[in-house]
């Protein structure tokens, strides 16, 4: 038997006006996915979220994988550092590390107008040079997503996700609690040393948003979890654009496939990751793909994209993978998001997220469609990282 589960990253949302009072699932063409749920094993609705934590990607995703988050999750800036590769001392404090746009004292854009890896890459090692001392290190990452690491301290801060409060004043989402001034201290002066950066002054002539703050978050120590072989006696492998996710793979002991074209934006090649997928189940038995794309949409309130990023990972990547996993004979694909993130409120949203899972073999109770109203009438799971269970036994 083989697996793959299909994440799309924020695709569940709330009824649109301008969608006739409709979600972009109901509005979306899909018909690989309304399939799966017409011949579908299991369907319904799965809380990931934990209502003591974030309700971010990296506890979701943790509660998709078959984690429990209330025991294994301890910040997502580990995750992204076990993902680029950087080794972690005990007493290490990893934070993801954006780069915004801050104007007229507002949090103006979370991503700096998607600033490019290239340009981010160099901004980021500019501030390393500027400010990476006395126990404090930058890594460049992808687009606006980096790392910073503090030798032992910033763990005890609360630090808001820019994402959250976009158009909001910067002075009311500055770190604060234990150990905060360091921080504060460290975002202040990156708007000294971004603002007249060469890059940002070239961005601004363009019209595009300038990279001018960074602005950590998410932050924790190195987390100890059992390994997907262990809990489920499967070899698996994930595909992602998005460093958190990789370090999740990481984490979990799953090979982390590098999908050229991927990134984590609307223009990510949707059909090279069913391509890479496919042939990672040529070796391994499970594959955990993953499609940043909706959520994007869904942060930037940006209605037909959010339709059009389903239309395409259905059209691209799931009809693929229905299509070539049969060649591999007995076969289970599950179809979910991670958590809402609603276009009218562009962040994400604690509420239950849809699922379905398609088994080769086997049918349950067949539904009409793939999307939030009618998955309702199938299985509710309370604790999220229980739907790994019912995918692969078939129990909770």
């Amino acid at each position: 038997m083989k697996y793959a589960v299909i994440l799309g990253d924020g695709m569940s949302d709330y009824p649109v006006e301008e969608l006739d009072n409709n979600t972009p699932l109901m509005s979306a063409r899909k018909p690989h996915m309304d399939f799966m749920a017409m011949n579908a094993r299991h369907y319904g609705l799965c809380q990931t979220t934990v209502e003591s934590l974030p309700a971010g990607s990296d506890v979701a995703n943790l509660a998709v994988l078959g984690y429990d988050p209330a025991r294994y999750y301890n910040g997502r800036g580990p995750l992204e550092a076990m993902s680029m590769g950087i080794k972690l001392r005990p007493d290490d404090v990893a934070f993801r590390c954006n780069l915004i746009t801050v104007r007229d004292g507002l949090i103006a854009d979370y991503s700096a107008g998607h600033v490019t890896s290239g340009e981010a890459s160099e901004l980021i090692r500019y501030v390393d040079r500027e400010m990476g001392s006395n126990g404090t290190r930058f890594y460049p990452g992808i687009s606006y997503r980096h790392l910073m690491v503090l030798d032992g301290k910033g763990a005890g801060a609360v630090c808001d996700a820019p994402h959250d409060f976009t158009g909001e004043p910067v002075e009311s989402h500055l770190p604060r609690g234990a150990e905060h001034e360091r921080l504060i201290e460290m975002i202040k002066r990156s708007w000294e040393l971004l603002g007249e950066h060469p890059i940002n002054k070239k961005r601004v002539r363009e019209g595009k948003n300038p990279a001018n703050s960074i602005w950590p978050w998410g932050q924790g120590r190195a987390p100890a979890m059992p390994k997907f072989m262990e809990k489920y006696g499967l070899k698996g492998s994930v595909i992602s654009a998005v460093d958190l996710i990789k370090g999740l793979g990481v984490s979990a002991g799953l090979e982390v496939i590098e999908v050229p074209g991927a990134t984590g934006y609307f223009d990510t090649d949707y059909r090279a990751k069913a391509r890479y997928a496919l042939e990672s189940l040529e070796k391994n038995d499970f594959v955990f793909i993953h499609v940043e794309a909706p959520d994007e949409a869904g942060h930037e309130g940006m209605v037909r994209e959010k339709v059009k990023a389903i239309e395409d990972l259905d059209s691209k990547v799931v009809g693929p993978m229905l299509e070539g996993m049969r060649k591999f004979g007995d076969f289970r694909l599950m179809v979910c998001p991670d958590h809402p993130t609603p276009l009218s409120i562009k962040t994400h949203a604690r509420d239950p997220v849809p699922y379905i899972i398609y088994d080769s073999g086997r049918t349950g109770k067949p539904a009409e469609a793939y999307d939030e109203k009618t998955m309702k009438d199938g299985l509710f799971i309370k604790d999220g990282y229980r739907l790994m269970d019912l995918f692969i036994n078939d129990r909770l």
